[in-house]
């Protein structure tokens, strides 16, 4: 499973750190870009990841938005980084 999800303090910018910086230290495969962050594992261990990301923002922001995506594929591994190998793999040809 790999869960895109963004954090939003609405009217606080500078808190989106608080939620990186509990990915990071999660221990899971991981990874932000200037839209989202992504994080790879089991349902229970993701969920609770985003949950606590939340939590840090929520903790100092007045309001919190939280958009998720997910792409649930049971057995997979590394998708996280095999998705992306294969995209350049198309576009190298």
């Amino acid at each position: 499973m790999i869960v895109a999800f963004s954090i939003t303090p609405l009217g606080v910018g500078e808190y989106v750190a608080d939620a990186v910086r509990v990915v990071r230290e999660s221990g899971l495969p991981n990874h932000t870009d200037a839209m989202f962050t992504s994080v790879e594992g089991e349902w229970d261990e993701v969920m609770d990841v985003v949950k606590r990301a939340v939590a840090a923002v929520e903790s100092r922001a007045p309001r919190v938005s939280l958009v998720l995506k997910a792409d649930i594929r049971p057995g997979v591994t590394n998708g996280l980084h095999s998705k992306v190998e294969t995209l350049e793999r198309h576009l190298s040809t």
